[in-house]
């Protein structure tokens, strides 16, 4: 990556812009130049006149439609003059625009109003009674209709009768009672209205005009509810009819704003002295010589593009660039969701890929269930956009390892297998697992290593967390366990090299603690501990590996059991279903073990995630 610098004429500007737009290239840095003079603020009318127009345009298409952008061409030149004339053509048609807007609201509010209506009427209908008495204040009656729980409502029935008013349930819905309370006013409306709460009524609010039948109020709310919808088609016909003949104007109108946008994109980056202007960005170097090429064939006059490569202090502003290998594309977006990597740090997306999918078809072997996945993510391709291949690499591998195992949707027997079964010999399996384990782990220390060089950051790459002493102890530990699984003891250059690197470690934070001395000996015997510790339960995590691969197996024997004591068809039902279930079920268990693996054991131990995606100036052609 690049920091260009770039002096322009300020009536240059805009065609510097779009030429910066057209070779996507060119992340802008808003820091502010070091020259003082360099100090004005170019473009700030141009990017206001821009937003109003942009917002009104915006409002505009809600209400009349535009088909998608096909190409941007032709790229011209939009100054000032011409974005304040499209800004004013603009503003009528978006008071006109607004006040088909308030209709439509006005129509949604008056049909939201019947809706409710209907709603509170339904409460009522099976009420034979005169209600519109409910709607006024009586003398001598304390009257209360609403809903109570079912299972409230013996004890609210007898509660209430000791206050001596009448329960009367007149529709039961779901868990909820429809009642009526009646009684005569007096002292105990007080604690009735206790009684109520505790037992969860819910008073209902009674609509106005209910002192007609329900029946007759139904039918007109459901004829307010038909004319409603007839207004609302009428006012869709008079905007079409009107929005017609400003359609491709407005085509023309979203094509002179996308050129525009680029020059308001760069406003925050933007700086100028009298005719002089500056801006500054990150280039890939790949790009830089295509950028200066375009520049000179777009600007009419002079130019001045400096490059240098970014200082030490300024690795945390550059931007790094996402991976454009299509297969690779999907497990960037795996990779983004941990954090995006810094400027100089090994980008993990192609080991990541590697191991994600030796890891998915070691445990989820089987090429008839991996075809499965395979074509469920080929035939979805569409919805799942970008991401079907994930699914289509997935099941590739799985189906690789099936042949590896010999297994086709759970049959051991049907396909020869290139290797063998797991179940063959769990033991293999395991310590399979465990030399994958060593290996992982060590390729995320030496990256880690690696990237802490890259910032010149020596403390950390030699006694850092997986630096280059934790290798040391933890090579030196496996080469310990292999001695004794050998039936040997340890040798003593095994134990030297376990204590020498613990007690480098234990000295290295010993320099870095503060506090009292016995504070600082628990802080150093903790950490060391837990150094010994994590290696052995990070290494003894990869059993998970073998243990899936072979769960995998003993699932299948599971459904072939069942299917055994059936007859021909159930015994077709029941190697379906298990299928489904295995896919499904152990797929997606299989799927979450990878990703901790991933996160958990390599991630966590080299890749920081910190940086930020690198975002070129760009024409958008999802605009509007």
């Amino acid at each position: 990556m690049k920091h260009v610098r770039l002096l322009v004429l300020t009536e240059n500007l805009p065609q510097a812009s779009l030429a910066l737009a057209e070779t996507e290239s060119f992340h802008p840095d808003t820091r502010p130049p070091t020259e003082t003079q360099l100090a004005g603020l170019p473009g700030r009318e141009y990017r206001e006149v821009f937003i109003q127009a942009k917002s009104r345009l915006d409002k505009i298409v809600r209400h009349i439609p535009l088909d998608p952008v096909a190409e941007i061409a032709p790229i011209r030149v939009i100054d000032a003059e011409e974005l304040v004339r499209l800004n004013a053509w603009l503003g009528p048609l978006w008071d006109e625009t607004s006040g088909y807007e308030e209709d439509f609201r006005l129509l949604d509010d008056e049909e939201r109003l019947v809706k409710e209506q209907q709603a509170a009427l339904a409460n009522f209908a099976e009420l034979n009674i005169d209600l519109g008495m409910l709607q006024t204040e009586t003398r001598f009656l304390d009257i209360h209709i609403g809903l109570v729980p079912r299972e409230n409502l013996r004890q609210l029935e007898g509660a209430v009768g000791l206050a001596h008013h009448i329960l009367h349930v007149y529709m039961q819905q779901a868990d909820n009672a429809h009642v009526v309370i009646v009684g005569p006013k007096g002292d105990k409306e007080s604690t009735l209205t206790t009684v109520l709460s505790a037992a969860g009524f819910q008073r209902l609010p009674i609509p106005q005009g209910l002192d007609r039948p329900p029946a007759e109020l139904q039918r007109e709310l459901a004829a307010r509810l038909n004319g409603i919808e007839e207004q609302r088609r009428a006012l869709e016909e008079t905007l079409v009819r009107w929005g017609a003949p400003q359609r491709p104007k407005l085509i023309e109108a979203r094509h002179t704003l996308m050129l525009a946008e680029p020059l308001v994109e760069l406003d925050t980056s933007l700086r100028s002295a009298g005719h002089l202007a500056h801006l500054a960005g990150w280039v890939p170097a790949r790009a830089v010589e295509r950028l200066e090429q375009r520049l000179s064939k777009t600007l009419d006059h002079p130019f001045d593009l400096t490059t240098r490569d970014p200082l030490p202090e300024e690795r945390p502003l550059v931007p790094t660039v996402a991976s454009k290998n299509r297969l690779l594309v999907p497990f960037a977006m795996l990779v983004d969701q941990y954090g995006i990597p810094s400027y100089g740090e090994v980008d993990p997306t192609p080991l990541f890929a590697i191991t994600f999918l030796l890891m998915f078809g070691s445990m989820f072997g089987d090429l008839g269930q991996g075809a499965v996945i395979a074509g469920a993510a080929f035939l979805a391709r569409r919805k799942l956009g970008r991401f079907w291949l994930f699914g289509l690499l997935a099941g590739l591998a799985s189906m690789g390892f099936g042949l590896l195992y010999g297994s086709v949707f759970g049959y051991e027997h049907v396909l020869p297998a290139l290797w063998m079964s797991p179940l063959s010999d769990p033991l293999l399996m395991l310590s399979i697992a465990l030399v994958w384990g060593v290996i992982f782990i060590t390729t995320a220390c030496l990256l880690a290593i690696y990237n802490r060089l890259v910032i010149r950051n020596w403390s950390g790459a030699l006694f850092g967390h997986h630096g280059v002493v934790n290798l040391i102890f933890y090579l030196a530990l496996v080469a310990g366990g292999l001695e004794m699984a050998r039936g040997g003891g340890i040798g003593i250059h095994t134990v030297v090299l376990v204590l020498g690197a613990l007690a480098a470690l234990a000295w290295h934070s010993w320099r870095h603690q503060d506090g009292g001395l016995g504070e600082k000996i628990l802080v150093v015997f903790i950490e060391t501990l837990e150094t010994v510790i994590g290696y052995v339960s990070n290494t003894l995590s990869f059993l998970r590996v073998a243990a899936f691969s072979l769960n995998h197996v003993a699932l299948s024997i599971a459904v072939f059991t069942l299917a055994d004591m059936m007859g021909a068809f159930g015994h077709l039902v029941t190697v379906i279903l298990g299928n489904l279930f295995v896919l499904v079920l152990e797929g997606g268990i299989v799927m979450i073990q990878v990703m901790r693996l991933q996160y958990y054991e390599g991630f966590s131990r080299y890749f920081s995630g910190d940086g930020h995606a690198f975002k070129p100036l760009r024409f958008r052609r999802g605009f509007l």
